[in-house]
């Protein structure tokens, strides 16, 4: 992403938080991300809601986008619009396989544009947990929340095949690394022991940043 000088810079306008919560009568971990954003706020909404707009900076999705619609992101998650209340925030369930979460869009406006709020909330998975922390959605979707200030600064379109190799250049490895690490220090801020959440961090890059020829993500 030749627009990405300093990848350092970028997960560094992004704050991170982590909560347990439950749902449904069982424990949950919420991955809270924030980030301002120098646009007003119908056009933040836009770039996230019009599906013509969507795949210039994420992934083409098809469906009925209004609440109680079924929605499909190519080659990722689908599932129910269940909640809009426009230009200000959207919810959606987050259907892969069997598993579902939940994740819920705020936009506030700020003095220098709109602020982004994401929330993403699993029941947890004890073993996954340990192994990978908030890093394994987290990254995903600092990826995400950066390819949509690139859109925005710049008007056009993120290239798709410039993206899917990003994680593993050289700037691409110290976005993950860096981004992986700071979800690791938002979860011993909840309460995660730190060698642990560190350990869980390290092999969060290690997924991200393999090669293709070495890649064991699938």
């Amino acid at each position: 992403m030749t627009l990405l000088t300093d990848p350092t810079a970028i997960v560094g306008l992004v704050t991170r938080e982590v909560r347990t919560g439950s749902r449904d009568g069982a424990p949950t971990k919420i991955a809270v991300a924030r980030r301002s954003y120098p646009t007003d706020q119908s056009d933040l909404w836009d770039a996230l809601t019009d599906p013509e707009r969507i795949p210039r900076w994420f992934l083409p999705v098809s469906g009925d986008l209004r609440v109680g619609g079924h929605y499909q992101i190519e080659g990722n998650a689908g599932g129910v619009v269940e909640q809009c209340e426009e230009p200000k925030r959207f919810a959606v369930t987050w259907e892969m396989g069997p598993q579902v979460s939940w994740l819920e869009i705020t936009l506030t406006p700020v003095d220098d544009g709109t602020l982004l709020e994401l929330t993403h909330e699993a029941h947890v998975d004890t073993s996954l947990w340990s192994q990978f922390g908030p890093g394994a959605v987290g990254v995903g979707w600092d990826l995400a929340l950066m390819g949509l200030g690139l859109h925005l600064s710049s008007g056009t379109a993120v290239d798709p095949v410039e993206a899917m190799a990003f994680t593993t250049t050289p700037r691409g490895v110290v976005f993950v690394q860096a981004a992986a690490t700071r979800w690791a220090d938002a979860a011993v801020g909840d309460g995660d022991e730190s060698a642990g959440a560190h350990a869980a961090a390290e092999r969060t890059i290690e997924f991200y940043t393999a090669a293709p020829e070495d890649d064991h993500r699938s």
